[in-house]
């Protein structure tokens, strides 16, 4: 029988925000500290260039970028607080689900610090990008699909479809998330709602909302398709089995973490109530395991189990004061101690002293990750300003006819978008990039002479022109490993034009 939801107590509500509220300043503590991120300066490139689509990524992240652009400005600040502001904004919603699955104050206050605790979330929250709205997103979802077990109020799928169809804007993973709820539905009561024709109502809303970008994909032969494929036939990501993706999963949210989030799929799944979200992580994980996806992308569904395991704590420690107190600390200690990982609020020389002393070392996600000195989300946070810099030189020792018919080529989007973002203050014009959408803004409608090229090789660029000479050399000992390298000057191009060539400098992968 349907039971109607009891009101918040007012300690609760205090309690989730006051831990939203920090969250936000521990984000903010580190959002002006390093630089852009190179996705976040390709993100900003695509707001300049607003489209239902692009090639590796649905609208939504370019729009927000767009009104940033038209309201606060793009600063590292302004972008970062859009991000800290999801992440605040999760906590919230983890707190709303530990209610729905009948946690009291300590419960709630339980979820809250699990969703703290665990490290991806901090990543995601301090970088713009889908991701700091993806398990916002998901938890979206579950939290509708809990009110929708707890009240019986079917008309609750429309609000279901009209989350899925944004989440769908925002980042595709959230299919699988709704594959897996659908799946799990069939296996429990629940499934009576297919009788009904308000499911069916909500994912025609679902489809409509996200119909412009898959008109956007299907017109184009599926962009995203092809790059996925180039993707896993590079070998660029690291591979996982599934003991080992599973074993990342615990890595990935600290394990402290662990006996939380674990206890709480075994409530869920031990809950006839409740069953059909524990369901709904067994088949999302072995999505993910099946298609080879990142550690991170099942990230998102976590929240859920912190609640869900809080729930079960708190009944079990409901007498046992000690115990309660145990598991905050437990929980806590460890991720403050490893903050600097996750959030830049060191400076970055007091950073590596601080990762030499770590007693292990940080696992990472694409085998080139592992080459730099640093993550890679911070990583690629730096050489930005030096490289627009030495770029600007190269293009000021042109002669003026030169620079009349000069562009300016970076090997990938992260190089593109510092010149696009960063080069207007040096007068310089926009890059040129074969890599992911870049591709589509280009090439421009005359035809270049001399070309100012990032991220090349010598002996790779004299196939195309007979002059090529190194204007200065590119180096950070922080920054990703493959930002290290020449500026390039070319002249005397042996290809007839660039048109004749843009083809052939598609690189999406």
């Amino acid at each position: 029988m349907p039971e109607p939801s009891t009101p918040w107590p007012r300690r609760a509500f205090a309690v989730v925000l006051a831990i939203a509220a920090l969250r936000f300043a521990i984000l903010m503590l580190g959002a002006n500290r390093y630089g852009y991120f190179g996705d976040e300066l390709y993100f900003l490139a695509a707001a300049d260039h607003l489209d239902w689509g692009y090639v590796d990524f649905p609208p939504l992240i370019a729009l927000v970028g767009w009104l940033l652009r038209h309201s606060t400005g793009v600063s590292l600040i302004a972008i970062h607080t859009v991000s800290a502001l999801a992440g605040a904004a999760t906590v919230i919603l983890t707190g709303m689900i530990a209610r729905e699955l009948g946690a009291r104050v300590y419960g709630i206050a339980l979820a809250c610090t699990g969703f703290m605790a665990a490290a991806a979330f901090w990543v995601f929250n301090h970088l713009f990008s889908m991701n700091m709205f993806e398990p916002l997103l998901w938890m979206a979802l579950a939290c509708i699909v809990l009110r929708l077990i707890n009240t019986g109020n079917q008309r609750l799928w429309l609000w279901f479809g009209v989350i899925a169809g944004i989440g769908m804007e925002n980042k595709y993973s959230i299919a699988i998330f709704g594959f897996a709820l659908v799946v799990a539905l069939l296996f429990t009561p629940e499934r009576r709602a297919l009788a009904q024709r308000w499911i069916w109502i909500g994912g025609a809303i679902a489809l409509a909302i996200w119909l412009p970008n898959a008109i956007w994909q299907t017109q184009r032969g599926w962009p995203f398709a092809e790059f996925i494929h180039n993707v896993h036939m590079s070998g660029r990501d690291v591979s996982h089995s599934p003991l080992t993706y599973f074993m990342s999963q615990i890595m990935m949210l600290v394990p402290t973490t662990f006996p939380l989030w674990f206890g709480g799929l075994l409530w869920l799944l031990w809950n006839r109530k409740y069953r059909l979200l524990g369901i709904a992580y067994l088949v999302a994980l072995a999505v993910m395991i099946a298609d080879k996806g990142k550690d991170y992308y099942l990230a998102p569904i976590y929240p859920l189990l912190f609640a869900a395991g809080a729930v079960a704590f708190e009944r079990w420690a409901q007498q046992r004061t000690w115990a309660k107190a145990a598991a905050i600390v437990i929980l806590a200690v460890p991720t403050t101690l490893l903050l600097p990982v996750v959030v830049p609020v060191l400076p970055i020389e007091s950073y590596v002293r601080y990762q030499s002393k770590l007693p292990f070392k940080l696992p990472v996600t694409e085998r080139a990750h592992a080459r730099a000195a640093v993550p890679h989300h911070y990583a690629w946070d730096f050489g930005w300003e030096e490289m627009v810099a030495q770029v600007a030189k190269a293009w000021n020792s042109l002669t003026p006819e030169e620079r009349a018919k000069a562009a300016i080529v970076g090997e990938n989007f992260g190089e593109a978008g510092a010149i696009d973002l960063l080069g207007p203050k040096y007068g310089l014009p926009h890059a040129l990039s074969g890599h992911q959408n870049n591709w589509y803004w280009g090439p421009p409608n005359w035809e270049p002479e001399t070309y100012i090229i990032v991220g090349s090789d010598v002996e790779g660029e004299r196939e195309h022109f007979q002059d090529v000479q190194v204007f200065a050399e590119l180096y950070n000992p922080y920054g990703a490993v493959w930002e290290n390298g020449p500026v390039l000057v070319c002249r005397h191009r042996t290809f007839a034009s660039l048109k004749d060539v843009w083809p052939m400098m598609k690189k999406w992968q």
